[in-house]
Order: C-alpha cells, then sequence, then structure tokens
C-alpha cells in the first residue's frame, strides 16, 4: 500500500509517499527526477506506481514538523459526485433508494487541503457538512465493465463535500451546482491510497464529527452503487481521466435532515472526516 501525498516545504510542492499516516514523507522526487512533481502529471505517467515505489528507499525523508500537507490533487479534469448513495441516508430522508446514480458536480477551484479553512459564505444561512469516500481515477476509462473496473481506480482519499443547503435545495432554480461548489468547499486528503493492499474498500467505517462529538457512523457497506458500478456507470456516458475525482456519497447524519432543528456550521466550528484505512481530514469553519 503506497500513501500518495503532496506536500510543502520552504522549496515547493511536491508529491511524496507518506511513510505512515500523519507521519513523515518520502521525497520520491528527489530520488528519481523523472518523477512528475504534481499528483496530476504522476497519475497520467505510465508505471507510475512502480517508479515511486522503486524511488522510496532511496528518497531522502521530511520530518512531519517540515511540511504542510497539500490536498493530493488540485487540478482534475472532472469532480463528480454521486448523490442519495447510501442506503441509510435514503432512510433519514424517508426517500426511496435510487435505481440509477444521482450525478451531480463540483468545481476543481473549491478543493482544500486539510487544516486549511471552510469558508462560510454571507450568503449562505445553512452550511451543512458530508463525509464521503472519493475515488480516485488513475487511467482513462470508457465504457469499463463492472468486472474490470477496480483496474482504474489508482486509490482513494477522504472528502468533504460542504453544501449550503439553501442555495442546494431552495435557489438557483433547483440546480444542485451552486450550493456544492464556493470556494473550499471540497476539503480532500489527506492522502490517496492506493488499492493494492486496502483491503476490501466495502467494508471500511466512515465517520465525521463536529466539535469532537459523532454526527456520522456508518459503513461503505450501506453504498447503493458501489465503486464497480460506478465506475462502470459514469464510463458509459463520459470519458474518465487520470486524476478525476468521483465523490461517492454521505452516510446519514447530515445537519439538514436533523429533527426537530437542523444542525448548520457556523464560525469556528472544526469538521473532522475519517475513513478507516485512509486517514482524517479536519477543517475549521470562518465566516468569510
Amino acid at each position: 500500500m503506497v500513501r500518495l501525498v503532496q506536500f510543502t516545504d520552504s522549496a515547493s510542492t511536491r508529491v511524496g509517499v507518506e511513510l505512515s499516516d500523519g507521519g513523515d514523507v518520502a521525497d520520491v522526487t528527489k530520488a528519481d527526477a523523472t518523477i512528475p512533481s504534481d499528483m496530476k502529471s504522476l497519475l497520467e505517467t505510465e508505471g507510475y506506481l512502480a517508479k515511486v515505489q522503486a524511488a522510496v528507499s532511496k528518497a531522502p525523508v521530511v520530518k512531519k514538523a517540515d511540511f504542510k500537507l497539500a490536498a493530493p490533487i488540485y487540478n482534475p479534469e472532472k469532480i463528480i459526485c454521486i448523490g442519495m448513495n447510501y442506503v441509510d441516508h435514503c432512510t433519514e430522508q424517508n426517500m426511496p433508494v435510487p435505481t440509477e446514480p444521482v450525478v451531480f458536480s463540483k468545481f476543481a477551484s473549491c478543493i482544500v487541503a486539510t487544516g486549511d479553512n471552510i469558508m462560510l459564505p454571507e450568503e449562505t444561512k445553512e452550511l451543512d457538512f458530508e463525509v464521503e469516500m472519493c475515488i480516485v481515477v488513475g487511467k482513462k476509462a470508457r465504457r469499463v465493465a463492472e468486472k474490470d473496473a477496480m483496474e482504474y481506480v489508482a486509490g482513494y482519499t477522504v472528502a468533504h463535500d460542504v453544501s449550503a443547503r439553501d442555495w442546494q435545495l431552495k435557489r438557483n432554480g433547483g440546480q444542485w451546482l451552486m450550493g456544492k461548489t464556493f470556494d473550499t468547499f471540497a476539503p480532500i486528503g489527506p492522502a490517496i491510497v492506493t488499492t493494492d493492499e486496502i483491503g476490501d474498500i466495502h467494508k471500511k467505517a466512515i465517520k465525521c464529527r463536529l466539535n469532537g462529538e459523532s454526527v456520522q457512523d456508518s459503513s461503505t457497506e450501506q453504498l447503493v452503487f458501489n465503486v464497480n458500478q460506478v465506475i462502470a456507470w459514469c464510463s458509459k456516458n463520459v470519458t474518465l481521466n487520470p486524476g478525476d475525482l468521483i465523490f461517492t456519497g454521505t452516510p446519514p447524519g447530515v445537519g439538514c435532515f436533523r429533527k426537530p432543528d437542523p444542525l448548520w456550521l457556523k464560525d469556528g466550528d472544526v469538521v473532522e472526516c475519517e475513513i478507516e484505512g485512509i486517514g482524517i481530514i479536519s477543517n475549521t469553519v470562518k465566516a468569510e
């Protein structure tokens, strides 16, 4: 298993391999000058994983105190999001389970890293949290069969689908896009964990904590459409390219469906999103 990251130190932002969750980073671009310094270019490189694995043992190690984790990728061609994709999330809304994926998108400009602030814009009064597991596409995919879909997955990362519910559900003609894609509305990280040793991605705990208290706690076993099905379905309609991100939906517990009163994010709130085997991202909400 490889934990691919982008990190920033006094010299630059570049690709590395996190040696443990939250640990030091092997600076693989210093060991092999042919390894690209940004994640999208790396994922577009033929045989990138073997190249990175070979470089780790020779790479200088950068200590945790000497760098900041960046988002693992900032420039995907596409961010595809799957809505209503947890059975228990459908249940909490009294909504039928979808018979085909519900798809919307976010802009790449809303990506931020763990530790960065989530902007609370003055335009929304209903800011909500949604922990999600994110698929990172590893190679070009068009009309992929379900049985072959895992061959096109580079790995997985943790995503936070921050949502302005008033814009998503009450404004803008019922279109979800604007409510999902304000600046900073897509924290991702801490790493892209490769598929080779992560185990069954469909049996991972997925959790969200608000100011240290649990607000979402489920399992990827609850996915309506699993990774194979999502890759196959999306690739029938659009070509997936290396670095594309697919947010796979959120489990129950989001703020807008809480009874009797919804729970909205406010200035100073700290949101932690966690997926077993991948890691934790933490972001503080700051009024704009």
